[in-house]
């Protein structure tokens, strides 16, 4: 304790000398500048807050005092600098300037839709029916409504064909199929039924129903309805169904064989 009283008390005393060597008038500056800051943190609670008076008066001193005390102020000469640079962009601002005005929210639906539907048309044929009907847009913007809503050009949009265009254009081919069931009143046993539903008619198959639907049942009854569908059963092409634990290899291999 001893000897770090004596640290502090030459450290004053470097001070006071170091004191008298400054001008009277850099010992009032520093003066005004801490009974400003006293000032400050006085009214601060719990943090002091800075007006534009008090960062004009802090910035007008603090360039008047020595190097070495500017950086050991309540604000940094970065905050001051940072507070001139605020100073001359609020003094100095640009006008707006407005670019292209935005597409009409129904005309990029309609580019949307026109790209959705017609996976042969790319950019410059959606521009050109577009003027037809009286919308003058450029191709570059175009391309980047589609990029936006993520539709790729038209050599790629073949490909990238969604549940329902399937099954639009390949209704009349496909079979879909599935159980359902229902509980008995008396027993309470549950029954399960398996169907096969024609997409394009809508019409549905009943194949049978049973209490244990199992890989073999399932088979026979597929093989059941191609059967039934005789000549017909070359006309569909597709059938859609889960990954149920019923649909076994056996179930697939009854309709590749038809299919060959």
């Amino acid at each position: 304790m001893a000897l770090r009283l004596l640290y502090l008390i030459f450290l004053r005393l470097v001070s006071l000398l170091v004191l008298l060597g400054r001008s009277s008038a850099s010992k009032d500056v520093e003066l005004l500048v801490l009974r400003h800051e006293v000032a400050v943190l006085r009214r601060g609670n719990p943090k002091p807050r800075l007006n534009w008076a008090d960062r004009a008066v802090l910035a007008a001193l603090v360039r008047l005092l020595p190097t070495g005390l500017r950086a050991h102020r309540l604000v940094t000469p970065g905050t001051i600098l940072r507070w001139h640079r605020r100073l001359v962009a609020g003094k100095w601002p640009y006008p707006y300037r407005a670019g292209r005005p935005p597409v009409d929210e129904a005309l990029t639906e309609l580019i949307e839709r026109m790209a959705r539907e017609n996976h042969h048309w790319g950019y410059k044929r959606i521009q050109g029916e577009l003027a037809k009907l009286g919308h003058r847009v450029g191709s570059s913007t175009i391309r980047r409504i589609l990029k936006r809503a993520r539709i790729p050009p038209a050599p790629d949009r073949q490909n990238n064909t969604t549940w329902r265009q399937f099954l639009r254009t390949q209704a009349a081919t496909a079979l879909a199929c599935d159980f359902f069931h229902v509980d008995c009143a008396f027993t309470l046993k549950r029954i399960y039924v398996f169907f096969v539903l024609e997409v394009g008619s809508r019409y549905v198959h009943i194949l049978g129903t049973t209490t244990n639907p199992d890989g073999a049942w399932t088979t026979q009854q597929i093989r059941n309805l191609v059967m039934d569908l005789g000549d017909r059963v070359g006309e569909f092409r597709f059938l859609v169904r889960d990954r149920a634990g019923q649909f076994a290899a056996s179930f697939d291999t009854v309709l590749a064989d038809v299919a060959c």
